[in-house]
């Protein structure tokens, strides 16, 4: 009998980074670092996803007992745990989508509020009370030690008291809204790898032999990617019928057909000689090709492992090239890959091939400034930034990125380092940020309210399902966070949950999930987080809520869909609910700067929340190639709620609409303006910055 013999086929693979618009590959991070899905949801391999900042009003009741005092500040502890979820989601959406919007989603920590009433006079020893805050002594909202040490500088017959009234306490520990991320827009998935052109086998030389034979029944040895009863299919139009020689190879070229036809290139069929065909049964013995090398090169400071451990997943036995195919197309939405080309050559023996690849790496250090009015008022609403992001550090695939960021009265450090663990693109982080902030806001500045806060997290993430067209990954973050404030140089209790010297520490497991879909025209991206809260490692522990221990659902989602040539439509959405009542690091905070355009930044902090959003993002004119401007119309929704009982705002539901400009210069510079005009009263929009007129911008710069 004749013995099958392989054609050894010599194929190229090349993938090329398609050329595209810079408005196609930046478009709205809106899918977050993510962190939850908080700065939100982003499309075009990923999503970058803006988080709404959080914010809660309370209106503090008439009382003639001072502990009420410990109540100003509701959002006296801002949720960094809520700005965490924005980064987190849109890191989530932007590595989804090839251009890795921001990489945590960090939920901003919330604005502390209160309103304080003014009644009855009284009068304080040694030195006086300036009569603008006699009232308010009265009604022992001040304890009287800090009542004595309000300066003197405080003229009696100054117009403070009119100023105080009916205004809330700024917090000075107020949420910190994601940098602002530009939105990657759909892009087609990547063009297949190669297109393999497999030859066909080149059977042996038939040979004249006279007669015919009479096969009952095939069998098979060595086949594992088909069964036996597949096989079989495939070969009973030679049974129990007289068949000649000739035709008893074309039952052995069929099932090599059947194997390369599926992608198996290098595995194949043979008959072996020697068998007794007068039984009626023939055996055809399966050889199954693999790779006997993958050589990888062109790496430059990344580790040719990296590339090599997530081919060899691919490339297990049998060879498949439509597995291969996909391993590549994921390797070329990979960030630190610019273009790839492979090369199957033969190998020492026909069903053995050597995968030769060709790395390009992207450019992996990159630096960014910032510029935008995102902060509280209180705090200062214009903040200055700078990022620094590599993304392979130590040639691991492991990204460190640093940032730093201030407005009048704060300045926030963070640092996230992330490290692939396995070939599956399971990574840690871990991340560290700190804050401190004074309230600058007259006439608040003169009660030298000060707010520090810190975090500390570790997370494992782990795609389960990743193809070039979606991801399914599920991770877990053991989260801790503490904050302390002062009034007039002394510890003070002011905000739900602090103890007596206005320390919170929240710890916290987080379990999240992350979906993210992609086509040609659209992109989306969700993430759902379910957060308990625990009574351990020094956490704050109260006799009643709110503290340490809560169970809160949050999800997050962000859809872009390409309506026109560099037309988007970007939808996001973001819903919190919570068990209980929630100290206010944990809350979910509604208005401003990437919320509710048209209000002040966290007009609400509460328990549950719900925001609604929408966009169209229309270009106007072009300027060159890469120059693009274009007319942003919006519109969004949001409304908040207590839990347990706890009072809700007066007023919990914010609409606004507007208008905004965005500007891309390249891919280097992006710039953004909006005007919001509120629907409905939040009852505390009279100051006289921008962002309370209803004016938001931001500016990104890409140093190189």
């Amino acid at each position: 009998m004749g013995f099958f013999q392989f054609a050894r086929p010599i194929v190229t693979v090349a993938i090329f980074t398609a050329a595209t618009s810079n408005s196609q590959v930046l478009a709205a991070e809106e899918l977050a670092n993510h962190q939850p899905v908080t700065d939100t949801v982003n499309a075009a391999a990923a999503i970058s996803h803006p988080v709404a900042p959080r914010s809660f009003n309370y209106k503090l009741p008439e009382s003639e007992n001072a502990d009420e005092f410990a109540a100003i500040g509701r959002s006296q502890n801002s949720h960094a745990s809520d700005d965490r979820a924005t980064d987190e989601f849109d890191s989530f959406l932007h590595q989804e989508t090839g251009d890795r919007i921001s990489e945590n989603l960090n939920p901003p920590p919330a604005e502390f509020n209160r309103e304080i009433s003014t009644e009855a006079n009284t009068e304080v020893q040694e030195n006086p009370l300036p009569s603008e805050l006699r009232n308010e002594t009265e009604k022992s909202l001040l304890p009287q030690k800090i009542a004595q040490q309000i300066p003197n500088s405080i003229a009696p017959e100054s117009p403070l008291q009119e100023q105080i009234r009916d205004r809330q306490i700024p917090n000075p520990i107020t949420p910190q809204p994601p940098l602002p991320q530009p939105i990657p827009a759909p892009q087609p998935a990547p063009e297949p790898p190669f297109n393999i052109p497999v030859p066909a086998p080149v059977p042996p030389a038939e040979t004249e032999i006279p007669g015919t034979v009479i096969i009952q029944r095939f069998e098979f040895a060595g086949n594992t990617a088909f069964s036996s009863e597949e096989l079989a299919k495939v070969t009973a139009q030679f049974t129990n019928k007289p068949i000649s020689f000739a035709e008893l190879l074309q039952a052995e070229a069929a099932i090599t057909k059947l194997y390369v036809d599926a992608g198996y290139i290098n595995s194949g069929a043979v008959i072996p000689a020697g068998q007794n065909l007068s039984a009626g049964v023939v055996t055809i013995r399966i050889i199954e090709g693999g790779l006997q090398d993958i050589v990888v090169s062109g790496t430059g400071r990344l580790d040719p492992n990296y590339v090599r451990s997530r081919l060899a997943i691919a490339a297990g036995r049998p060879l498949n090239t439509n597995r291969l195919l996909q391993a590549l197309q994921l390797l070329q939405l990979d960030p630190l890959i610019q273009n790839i080309s492979a090369e199957l050559t033969a190998g020492a023996r026909p069903e053995l091939s050597i995968l030769e690849v060709r790395v390009k790496p992207a450019r992996t250090l990159n630096a960014q400034l910032i510029l935008d009015n995102g902060r509280s008022p209180s705090v200062g609403s214009f903040r200055r930034g700078i990022e620094f992001t590599q993304a392979n550090t130590l040639g691991l695939g492991d990204a460190l990125r640093v940032n730093y960021t201030n407005t009048t009265g704060s300045n926030a450090f963070d640092i996230n380092y992330t490290l692939p663990v396995n070939p599956r693109n399971g990574t840690v982080s871990l991340s560290y940020g700190r804050t401190g902030s004074d309230v600058v806001e007259p006439p608040f500045d003169r009660l030298e309210i000060v707010g520090k806060s810190s975090r500390y997290e570790l997370t494992y993430r782990q795609p389960v399902l990743q193809t070039a067209s979606r991801e399914f990954a599920l991770g877990i973050t053991a989260s801790l966070q503490e904050s302390r404030t002062t009034l007039l140089g002394e510890s003070e209790p002011l905000s739900p949950g602090a103890d007596e010297e206005g320390r919170t520490r929240v710890s916290a497991v987080r379990f999240f999930q992350e979906w993210t879909q992609r086509s040609p025209r659209s992109v989306l991206a969700a993430r759902s987080q379910f957060s308990v809260g625990l009574g351990a490692f020094g956490a704050t522990v109260n006799s009643e809520a709110p503290d340490s221990r809560f169970l809160a659902w949050r999800g997050q989602a962000q859809y872009v869909r390409l309506l026109a040539p560099e037309t988007l439509f970007v939808a996001r959405s973001d819903l919190q609910l919570a068990n209980r009542a929630l100290v206010p690091l944990e809350q979910i905070g509604l208005g401003g700067f990437r919320s509710i355009r048209g209000y002040r930044q966290d007009v609400l902090l509460t328990d549950n929340g719900l925001l609604l959003s929408a966009e169209v993002q229309i270009p106007v004119a072009r300027f060159g190639r890469a120059n693009l401007l274009q007319v942003v119309p919006f519109v969004d929704y949001g409304r908040g709620w207590n839990s347990s009982g706890e009072d809700s705002p007066k007023e919990n539901n914010l609409l606004g609409v507007g208008l905004g400009l965005q500007l891309r210069l390249g891919d280097r510079f992006t710039g953004r303006i909006e005007y919001g005009v509120p629907l409905i009263d939040a009852g505390n929009s009279d100051g006289n910055t921008w962002q309370e007129k209803g004016l938001y911008f931001s500016v990104i710069y890409n140093l190189f």
